[in-house]
């Protein structure tokens, strides 16, 4: 009589992490309220409307905050099989960016789309999504073949040049350097050869320099953080008001919405000045408390990464950590002229619409992974560096089966 075959590995879907949820709800929370004060001045100046940008703001963190309850509701692995249909979406819509009017110019940039009476939508940010789902499929199927060139290497650096290209060319070094820092974590954790990994770094890092050199906005920025004082009401205007801005803060803050610094001093105050604008009216003691919010968001999500079933799990977990990790660090290190100003927002704290549905879609697919985990046989895959999986479920042990005589089973 045939045997039945082997039953499917069961899914148990866990509660999400509740830890993370509530920081992330916080930094929400926060980042809302530090976009009014920052921006009610602007917004009447410009629009004759206090509360222009946000009622944007709120629109997008909405759809944001819908964004992620469904994807913490997805079981995230039935996103491999769609992410080469997620690639072509983001690739297409980048391309559409950059057709005369389909695409939105501001500022000599041409970055987004008008969807009806929508807010313009930034096609890019998706796209930070799209190709991090893309790539943690990807690198989870190749397993040890990454550390190939011919079959790791080179079809890596080609998907993610053809993506860095199409964001370059609207123009946009911050999403594009945001892109490269994202897929190379992924790249090296996936089990890249490190002399592959740092081969890759040192030619994005020369590629940056030439892209810096070409662009005259972007060498002001690099004299802006080294010879701020040299042109203050120049070149140096920005950095220095930003330092002003925390200054005038000390320990404790001036009081919300008592900012000084917003009344057109700092450009940018809701967007990626925003924790300028914290640190003013709240002090030392607020942004201490938004670093110490993402610390723990950090720790949580490579907890998640750490105890995925699987490894395109474990991929997407360290993609979203990374993405919001490397954008805080280079915005808070901006603000505070630890590097040069980059025009990178802060995650869940600055305005912009796009940035912000975005992160909240990728930090719903954080806690799909937190929440689902496979009972039964495990895919074989390839290690992620700095993973622990966690222990097989016990199997009861039975007595051997008895081998066959020589006249085969009866």
């Amino acid at each position: 009589m045939a045997r039945a075959a082997p039953a499917a590995p069961a899914r148990r879907r866990r509660a999400p992490d509740y830890a993370l949820l509530a920081v992330v709800a916080m930094l929400l929370v926060i980042g809302l309220i530090a976009v009014y004060s920052s921006s009610y001045v602007l917004g009447y100046a410009q629009y004759g409307d206090a509360n222009y940008f946000i009622r944007r703001q709120a629109i997008f963190a909405g759809l944001g905050v819908l964004g992620l309850i469904v994807a913490m509701n997805l079981d995230y692995r039935h996103l491999r099989g769609l992410s080469p249909l997620l690639m072509l979406v983001a690739l297409a819509a980048l391309a559409a960016v950059l057709v005369p009017g389909v695409g939105v110019e501001a500022n000599g940039a041409r970055r987004w789309i008008q969807l009806g009476s929508l807010p313009p939508v930034q096609p890019s940010e998706f796209a930070k999504l799209a190709v991090l789902i893309y790539l943690a499929a990807w690198l989870a199927a190749k397993g040890a073949m990454v550390k190939d060139f011919s079959l790791g290497v080179f079809p890596f650096v080609s998907m993610v040049g053809i993506v860095g290209a199409l964001i370059m060319l609207e123009p946009d070094l911050g999403t594009t350097v945001m892109v490269g820092l994202i897929t190379g974590t992924l790249f090296f954790v996936a089990g890249a050869r490190i002399s592959h990994v740092l081969a890759l770094a040192a030619s994005g890092a020369v590629m940056l320099v030439v892209l810096i050199a070409a662009g005259g906005y972007r060498m002001d920025r690099i004299l802006s953080f080294t010879s701020a004082e040299s042109d203050p009401s120049g070149l140096g205007f920005h950095t220095l008001q930003l330092l002003v801005a925390f200054g005038s803060g000390g320990i404790g803050g001036l009081g919300l919405g008592v900012s000084r610094q917003k009344f057109f001093y700092i450009p940018g105050s809701h967007t990626d000045g925003v924790l300028a604008i914290v640190g003013e009216e709240l002090g030392l003691i607020g942004v201490l408390v938004v670093l110490g919010l993402f610390a723990i968001f950090l720790w949580r999500g490579w907890l998640i990464a750490r105890r995925a079933s699987d490894q395109f799990g474990s991929l997407l977990a360290v993609g979203v950590i990374a993405w919001v990790g490397f954008q805080m660090v280079i915005n808070v290190g901006g603000v505070t002229r630890s590097m040069p100003l980059t025009g990178i927002p802060l995650p869940f704290l600055s305005y912009g619409g796009s940035s912000l549905a975005a992160t909240l879609t990728a930090v719903g697919l954080l806690l799909s992974v937190s929440r689902y985990a496979s009972l039964g046989a495990r895919e074989r895959a390839a290690p992620v560096r700095g993973a622990v999986r966690a222990p097989a479920p016990r199997v009861p042990a039975r007595a051997p089966a008895r081998l066959p005589g020589p006249r085969g089973p009866r």
